[in-house]
């Protein structure tokens, strides 16, 4: 980062590399997760399809030679992107807030993190709930009576259909706030884990263990869609799908069966640097952001349900 031409400050890059935002359900990390950092920005990466579980012959005559064995995977190159934001900031400001024992630029470098985040949580949501990123059988579209808004369809059955498609069994379900709301008070749901009383609400633990399933991620995160300048639009970054994941935090761009990962570069950076030109006497730009590579590498592993509830 010494080349860079802006400078990197070690107590912004800390803050940068530290922050979360407690008060914001993100799951961007946890849908695909982020694997260990590749030294390159152009970098290679295995593709699986079918063909991986293709029989192979065993079969070794008494003086013949054994068959190789190879894992059947297509080789694709990928570029890391930055993603970051400038927010400038008046000296005056910073005079002032010094004053009162605040340390302005630390909190600039946590508000931008918090807008990077954000913008990943999207692009993620983007790219899950995306039926090109699923194989053609894998994916489902639900209408009329056969959406989970309505009390007499069977939300547990489309789920443990969909569960057993994929070449490897989904162990990540991923849905959004209002679906969630709904599944945990369907009737279908209910009754199979309160069969006495067929009333109640269930938890998240209950549905993953009913489905047998390690993790179930609720993203309840909203997003302006209005232009800059405009009336707040807000929509739910999740809408009303649901994807059915295997992931394997332990998989890499060269091993490993995963639908999903994200591959970073380095790690988070900020920095600051005088500008004579923001107000009177001047301020300081502080920019931060990290640079990564979301990635889809086996859309066999998954399953996608669309339109499980009616648009509100």
């Amino acid at each position: 980062m010494a080349t860079a031409p802006f400078p990197v400050n070690p107590e912004l890059t800390a803050i940068a590399i530290a922050y979360k935002n407690p008060d914001t359900a993100l799951i961007a990390d946890q849908a695909m997760p982020r694997i260990k950092a590749v030294g390159k920005r152009e970098f290679q990466y295995d593709v699986y399809d079918l063909s991986m579980f293709n029989r192979p012959d065993t079969l070794v005559g008494r003086k013949g030679r054994p068959n190789q064995v190879s894992m059947s995977a297509k080789r694709e190159t990928a570029a890391i992107e930055d993603y970051g934001l400038d927010d400038p900031i008046p000296q005056d400001d910073i005079d002032q807030a010094r004053a009162d024992g605040r340390n302005l630029p630390g909190e600039s470098t946590e508000y931008i993190m918090n807008l990077v985040s954000l913008d990943r949580e999207c692009r993620v949501a983007g790219i899950v709930q995306n039926a090109a990123n699923y194989a053609p059988a894998n994916v489902k579209s639900l209408s009329g009576a056969d959406q989970w808004t309505d009390a007499a369809s069977t939300p547990l059955d489309d789920l443990l259909n969909a569960l057993d498609a994929p070449l490897m069994r989904p162990n990540t379900a991923v849905i959004s706030g209002p679906v969630w709301s709904l599944l945990r008070r369907h009737p279908q749901i209910v009754k199979t884990l309160y069969p006495v009383s067929g009333e109640g609400v269930i938890t998240r633990q209950q549905l993953a263990d009913l489905l047998e399933i390690k993790t179930l991620l609720v993203g309840t995160s909203f997003v302006n869609n209005a232009r800059k300048g405009q009336q707040a639009v807000l929509s739910r970054t999740w809408g009303n799908h649901c994807a059915l994941l295997y992931l394997d935090s332990a998989a890499s761009t060269s091993r490993g069966v995963t639908w999903g990962m994200t591959v970073p570069y380095g790690t988070a950076v900020s920095g600051s640097i005088q500008d004579k030109d923001i107000g009177l006497r001047g301020g300081l730009v502080v920019r931060s952001g990290e640079s990564l590579k979301e990635l889809v590498t086996a859309k066999d592993a998954g399953y996608l349900i669309k339109n499980c509830i009616k648009a509100a």
